[in-house]
């Protein structure tokens, strides 16, 4: 799934703006970096202290940055849909404070998290003194997912109008935006559950292995989709910029084949209007016409002539 979302922006997002594409390879680069520590961490466990069951209550450094990383990732994909709230709601601040707040605050929480691990060492040290702190981590950032799932639905629905062609792609895009975030969502409180009711294990090092990954896939789907809403939008002939895309992004895609109206920089609106002349002569044809027709003194005036003249 990294592989194919990451060839699909690839091959669809050339004509990204230099934003889109520096998210597109920080993300790339960071999670990259945590499956590096992924498998640097396995090989620590399998490999390097295999058989010695000692060692497992350790925490190695690598385990300690990959909870770190995974935040950075994390606040990196809040801030991606917070700007688009922002964008939907009209730079209603107020909105979008809401959610970088609880995001930074999951930040430090997993910042807190990492340090401590790597100061304490043991899993069974870490439990006793900062389980709060990687609990509060986990809940955070499922309540800024539900928080970024309503507001982007609410904001969707509110430029909803009766009987707009928009209404499909707004339902496509908030029964999409409901997935996204769900997965998400569901990810974190499975692994918060397994680190509360399953403490002696490390079930839950392995869920949260994977949140890393379903957000780095969120962010890479949701600018892949924008293509697909685009082309359906323009299938469907629906006027209109997308509501899902950045600023300027649907202009890269308005298909060759359909004449539409533009605009100037003054604001005057341009129209291509096409006539159709046909040209014929028809002198050839009256002239035939005049040859052949009798002339009016030839033309009987009477019944009577009309008679000797045919017989």
């Amino acid at each position: 799934m990294p592989y194919y979302t990451t060839s699909l922006f690839r091959r669809e997002g050339r004509r990204d703006m230099v934003g889109t594409q520096s998210l597109y390879l920080d993300s790339r680069t960071l999670d990259s970096a945590h499956t590096g520590l992924v498998f640097a961490s396995i090989w620590i466990y399998l490999i390097r202290n295999f058989g010695d069951t000692s060692k497992i209550n350790d925490i190695p450094d690598t385990v300690a940055m990959t909870i770190a990383l995974t935040a950075i990732l994390t606040f990196i994909v809040h801030c991606f849909f917070a700007h688009r709230i922002h964008k939907l709601s009209h730079s209603d601040w107020r909105i979008t404070a809401i959610i970088l707040i609880f995001a930074f605050l999951r930040l430090c929480a997993a910042s807190v998290t990492t340090a401590e691990m790597i100061h304490l060492t043991t899993f069974s040290e870490f439990r006793q003194q900062f389980r709060w702190v990687f609990t509060l981590g986990l809940a955070l950032s499922s309540f800024v997912d539900i928080l970024i799932a309503v507001f982007l639905c609410y904001s969707l629905q509110t430029t909803r109008k009766a009987s707009s062609s928009m209404d499909y792609v707004i339902n496509s895009v908030i029964l999409y935006t409901l997935e996204n975030n769900s997965l998400t969502s569901a990810a974190t409180v499975i692994s918060m559950v397994c680190w509360l009711a399953m403490p002696n294990n490390l079930i839950f090092m392995g869920l949260h292995f994977v949140i890393s990954k379903l957000y780095a896939n969120s962010l890479l789907a949701t600018l892949n989709a924008r293509k697909q809403f685009q082309r359906e939008r323009s299938q469907r002939g629906i006027p209109g910029e997308l509501p899902l895309a950045f600023p300027g992004y649907a202009d890269h895609f308005r298909p060759n084949h359909c004449v539409s109206p533009r605009i100037d920089a003054t604001g005057t609106k341009l129209e291509i209007s096409i006539e159709k002349t046909v040209e014929y002569d028809a002198d050839a044809d009256i002239s035939s016409v005049r040859t052949h027709s009798p002339s009016p003194s030839s033309l009987p005036t009477h019944p009577s002539q009309a008679v000797s003249q045919m017989a």
